[in-house]
Parts: structure tokens; sequence; C-alpha cells
């Protein structure tokens, strides 16, 4: 690919990555932006095609769907959701409460699938009572357990179903369960961590006035709108992958899996299930494998568009660009470090 193009795409990333902390009306209206940023990238690299604007129309329809349905049906048992959940949290310590939600909705998400996993934890997050700043913190962790524990089997996520379906012949012979023999030994663990540090001063954070949010029920107006927005991130990270993705094989396909790793932080913006699309061959050796995936995995905490998860809270809880990658960056920094230490000594 010729330089000027690859220069254009590389502003349109810096673009992506600078302006939604840097000016306001982006904040507020980043689906839109990140839209013009998708399109803006598609033409830069001239990849448009019939295909492409049919998957940018046709990917967001299950995302955003199962949001609409799922919104109308924790509208309905919401009574019952409250009611459970208080009653929990007045007969258990705020620290084994989170703890578990935490673990247990990264555990489940990979069967649950990470969409409805978010969906869960943005309600529960709006039920309970702590500090606003808490509750931020909480979310972006728990959206970091979520997007860890999808990955586990091809029905999470749609990363895993593409690194099966790309690994399928030998070597490698991937089949359903291949996620998680690979890669359970460093999610499992790293799921459990994050669970204990979510739950970390829980009972310190108690508040009845500085919360996420009101613990009132949605509209259905409410809940149309936040799947139209949901609809119109994913068709744009569908977009910027694609458009992005000569740029990503100029650069990523001639690095070693150690600078693969870090490379792949560039998921914070971009969709992961497109980043594995255009990395993963079955020439890769298993070690190149994992530091991709995990790359690709815990970069996901930085910013809101790293994780299906985050997009979906971050949606229903109003939480802002800045603040969201104020814990995302804190967390996300040691969190990759840590990981990137065990896996040079040990994968």
């Amino acid at each position: 690919m010729e330089y000027i193009p690859l220069a254009g795409l590389g502003l349109v990333l810096i673009a992506t990555l600078v302006l939604p902390f840097s000016v306001k009306k982006i904040e507020e209206e980043l689906e839109l932006f990140l839209l013009i940023m998708g399109i803006t990238a598609v033409t830069i690299s001239g990849v448009w095609s019939k295909n492409l604007v049919i998957e940018a129309l046709k990917e967001p329809l299950l995302i955003s769907a199962t949001v609409l349905v799922m919104g109308f049906l924790l509208k309905f048992f919401r009574k019952d959701i409250i009611k459970l959940t208080k009653n929990i949290l007045k007969r258990t310590k705020p620290e084994i409460f989170i703890f578990f939600v935490v673990l247990i909705l990264g555990m489940i998400s990979s069967f649950i699938t990470a969409i409805v996993a978010g969906i869960l934890l943005s309600e529960i997050i709006t039920i309970m009572k702590f500090n606003r700043d808490y509750e931020i913190r909480l979310t972006v962790l728990a959206c970091l357990s979520i997007g860890l524990g999808a990955a586990l089997t091809p029905v999470g996520e749609p990363l895993s179903t593409i690194v099966v379906s790309k690994l399928k012949a030998p070597p490698h012979n991937a089949d359903f369960f291949y996620m998680f023999k690979e890669f359970a030994v460093w999610i499992i663990p790293g799921t459990f961590i994050v669970s204990i540090i979510s739950a970390i001063g829980a009972s310190k954070q108690r508040s009845v006035e500085l919360t996420l949010s009101e613990d009132a029920s949605d509209t259905y107006k409410d809940y149309a709108v936040r799947a139209a927005k949901v609809y119109m991130f994913v068709a744009a990270l569908v977009l910027l992958g694609a458009g992005i993705n000569p740029l990503m094989s100029e650069l990523i396909t001639k690095l070693k899996p150690e600078i693969l790793y870090w490379i792949n932080i560039i998921s914070a913006t971009l969709d992961n299930a497109t980043l594995a699309a255009s990395e993963i061959v079955p020439a890769l050796s298993e070690r190149q494998i994992t530091f991709i995936i995990m790359g690709l995995l815990t970069s996901g905490i930085f910013l809101i568009p790293g994780n299906i998860p985050n997009i979906i809270c971050a949606s229903k809880l109003n939480i802002k660009s800045k603040e969201w990658a104020k814990y995302g960056i804190a967390y996300g920094t040691p969190v990759m470090i840590i990981y990137f230490i065990f896996l040079y000594f040990l994968a």
C-alpha cells in the first residue's frame, strides 16, 4: 500500500484515539464520530464493496436486537431483580456480593454471550448504591472480566468464533473447546483476580446520592434509543476495522509475537474480532497465537470501544469517554504488563 493512504489511515487512527477525550461535542456524539471515522478510513483504503456495506448493516443487528429485547425483559422483571439484589446485599457484605457478581458474569459470559452479561451487569449497577466514582471503576473491571471470560467458547463473542474458524484445519485442529483448552489457564486466574480487585473497599463506598444512576426504570423509548446507538457504534467499528485493516496488514504481520502483544493495544479502539481475522492464520505457532489473543483481550479495558460490554454499559450508565479511560488506563496498563511477563516466560 502507498505511503500517502497509510499516512491518512494513521491520522484517522490518531483522531479516533485523541478527539473523544479533547472535544466535548465528540465525546457526547461518540457513535456518530466513530461512524464518520469508519467511513473515512474505508474511503482512504479504497475497500468499499457491496459485501462490506451489507456486513456493516447486518453485523450490528444481533447485538442491537439483543440489547432491545433484554431491555424489555429486564423492564418486565425489574422489580424482582431489585428485590433479589437488595435482599442479597442485606445478607452479605458488599465485597462478597461484588466479588461473585464480577466472577460469575465473567465465567458465564462464554455461554450467555458477552452482550447479555453486559446488559445484566449494567442493570445490577443501577440497583446498587455506591459512590459514582467507585461504580465506574467497578463497571470497567467487570467488563474486563466479561471480555476475558467470553473468549472461552465461540458462543461468547465473535473473536473466538473467528479464531476457531481460521484454525480448524491442521496443525491446530481447533474445535469448540479450543479456546478453553488453550486459554483457560490464562483467563480464569485473571478473571478471579479482577473480581477480587473489584470488591476491594466496597463497604466504604456506599452512597445514596452520588451514584452512577438512579434506581428508576427506563422507558421503552430509552431502550429503543440505546439499541439504535449500539447499532451505530457496532456498524462504525465494522467500517473502521475494515478501513484500518490495510494499515494493520502492513505493520502487524511482520512483527514478532512479543511486539504483536503490545501493538494489539489498538483493539482499545477497534473491533478485536476484525483484528483477529487479519492476524490469525494457521501458519502461526501456538506461542504467537497466545500473544496475539491475550493482547487483544487485555487491551479491551482501556477505552469504551474496546469491548461490546463496554459499549453497552457505557451507553446504559451514561459513562463518558474520559471517565472510562481514567480507570481503563489505570488498571489496563498493569494488567497488560503482568500478563506480558507471565506470557513471556511461560507461554
